[in-house]
C-alpha cells in the first residue's frame, strides 16, 4: 500500500466523526437510568400538577375576601387540607381553610395566603375559630395551577440527552417506572508496539511501560462508555488484523493506541485494509498534535488509530473521539468543551495556518493584576508532564498564524 499521510482539515475530521450511528436501546429500571442516554423522547402524558396545589404554607382563601382589606381581615377557619388527602367541601365567602405546601387546594378557594401573613386564630362570632389575615392576596397567588408546570402533549426529555437527577424526578413524576436508554458502547482500547509492556513489568532495554491502553480506557470510561482492555499486540500486520476483527467482532467499537504514523513498524493502516465497507476513512489530520491520526468505520463500527505518545492520544481524544463516542452511545448537542475559562495567554504562541494547534496551559495568577494568565507548557507531544501539568488546553483555530502575547484566549479545561 501507498505510504504516508493524507492530512485534512480538522473541521472535516470533526465532520466525518459527527456521522457515527448510535448503538441500540435497552430498557432499565428507574433507579439504574441516572447518567445512561435517553432512547426515546418524553412526552407528558397528563397535566401536572394534575389539580391545583398550594406553594406556600398558610389559608387557602378566596381573594375576593381580602383583596380590598384596608386593615385585618377576620376569617372563619372552617376546616384543614391533610397532607394526602383533599378538603371535603368547599371554601365559601368569609371562609378560610389551612393547608399545607403542596397541598390541594379546596374547591371555591382561590389563593392561598403565606403563614407569615397572619395572626394567630381565635374565635368567630359565631363560636368558631376564626383567622386573622394581615395582607391582602390577588387570585392565583401562591398557587400553582393545574397543568401550570406541564400540560399534556408537552415535550418534557428529548430523546438523546443524558438523564440527571432532575431528569429522573420528571420521569418518576409521570410514573415512568423502566426506561429506554441507549446501551453504554463496548469499545476494545489496546496497544501496538514491540517496545511496550505493561505497566507492572521492568522494562527491557528499548522497552517503555504502555501508558495509552489505561489513559484511553478511563477517558471512554468519563465519555459514558465500557471500556474493555485488550492488552498490547506486537507490530505485525496479520496478528494485528485478527485482533481486530475478533475485537469488533465483541464490541460496538475499537481504539488502537501507536502504529497510526508512517514508519516501518506503523501498521494500524495496513492491519485495517480489509474492513468492511466503508473502511477507513481518513489517515491524518492537520493539527497539532495528533497528526497522524486514523479512522474507519467497518459496517457502523468505529475504528480508531490514535498516535503512540500518550500527550497526543489524550488530546485528539479530547478533541475528536469523546464527540463521536458520545454520537455512539446515543448523546446529541452536547459541546465538546462544556467547561472554559477566559484567560489571557501569557506567552506569544506561534502556529501554522490550515493547522490547528493544540496548547496545553496552566492557569495562573499575577500579584496584583486581576486577570487570568494561561501560561503555555514547555515540552511537545513526547512529553507527558506538560498534560499532567495543565489545567486545560488552548486551541489556535487553522486560520490563524498564532496567538500573540496578552490576547484574550478560552481555555477548555480538563
Amino acid at each position: 500500500m501507498q505510504r504516508g499521510l493524507t492530512l485534512i482539515p480538522a473541521d472535516e475530521a470533526r465532520r466525518i466523526l459527527s456521522e457515527t450511528p448510535a448503538v441500540g436501546t435497552e430498557r432499565v429500571p428507574l433507579r439504574e437510568a441516572g447518567g445512561r442516554v435517553l432512547g426515546a423522547a418524553l412526552r407528558a402524558p397528563e397535566d401536572v400538577p394534575a389539580e391545583r396545589r398550594a406553594v406556600m404554607d398558610g389559608y387557602a382563601v378566596r381573594a375576593a375576601d381580602v383583596r380590598a382589606a384596608s386593615e385585618l381581615a377576620s376569617l372563619a377557619l372552617v376546616g384543614a387540607v391533610p397532607m394526602g388527602e383533599i378538603f371535603a367541601g368547599a371554601v365559601a365567602a368569609g371562609e378560610a381553610v389551612a393547608i399545607s405546601t403542596g397541598g390541594f387546594l379546596p374547591a371555591g378557594a382561590d389563593a392561598v395566603v403565606m403563614v407569615e401573613h397572619t395572626s394567630s386564630t381565635g374565635e368567630s362570632e359565631g363560636g368558631g375559630r376564626s383567622v386573622e389575615i394581615g395582607r391582602a392576596v390577588a387570585s392565583g397567588a401562591n398557587v400553582i395551577q393545574a397543568g401550570e408546570d406541564y400540560a399534556a402533549g408537552d415535550d418534557v426529555l428529548p430523546a438523546g440527552r443524558r438523564l440527571r437527577p432532575q431528569d429522573l424526578a420528571a420521569l418518576a413524576t409521570f410514573g415512568v417506572a423502566e426506561v429506554t436508554v441507549f446501551r453504554r458502547p463496548r469499545v476494545a482500547v489496546l496497544s501496538t508496539g514491540n517496545e511496550l509492556c505493561e505497566p507492572g513489568a521492568t522494562p527491557r532495554p528499548g522497552q517503555v511501560r504502555d501508558a495509552n491502553q489505561y489513559a484511553l480506557g478511563a477517558q471512554v470510561e468519563a465519555a459514558g462508555g465500557v471500556a474493555i482492555y485488550g492488552g498490547i499486540v506486537r507490530d505485525d500486520a496479520g496478528a494485528l488484523r485478527e485482533v481486530v476483527a475478533r475485537a469488533l467482532a465483541e464490541h460496538d467499537a475499537l481504539i488502537l493506541s501507536g502504529g497510526s504514523s508512517v514508519g516501518t513498524k506503523d501498521v494500524a493502516a495496513e492491519a485495517m485494509l480489509g474492513l468492511p465497507a466503508p473502511g477507513v476513512l481518513f489517515h491524518g489530520i492537520d493539527i497539532r498534535p495528533g497528526k497522524p491520526t486514523l479512522f474507519a468505520r467497518a459496517g457502523g463500527k468505529p475504528v480508531v488509530g490514535m498516535p503512540g505518545f500518550p500527550t497526543s492520544s489524550l488530546i485528539v481524544f479530547d478533541a475528536f473521539i469523546r464527540p463521536m463516542l458520545w454520537r455512539l452511545g446515543g448523546e446529541v448537542g452536547r459541546h465538546t468543551w462544556a467547561a472554559r475559562r477566559r484567560a489571557r495567554l501569557a506567552r506569544a504562541q506561534p502556529s501554522v495556518v490550515g493547522r490547528e494547534d493544540y496548547v496545553r496551559v496552566r492557569l495562573v495568577t499575577r500579584a496584583g493584576d486581576p486577570e487570568l494568565w494561561a501560561e503555555p507548557l514547555s515540552g511537545g507531544s513526547a512529553a507527558i508532564s506538560n498534560v499532567v501539568r495543565a489545567d486545560g488546553l488552548v486551541r489556535v483555530a487553522a486560520d490563524e498564524a498564532g496567538v500573540a502575547a496578552g490576547a484574550p484566549v478560552d481555555v477548555f479545561l480538563y
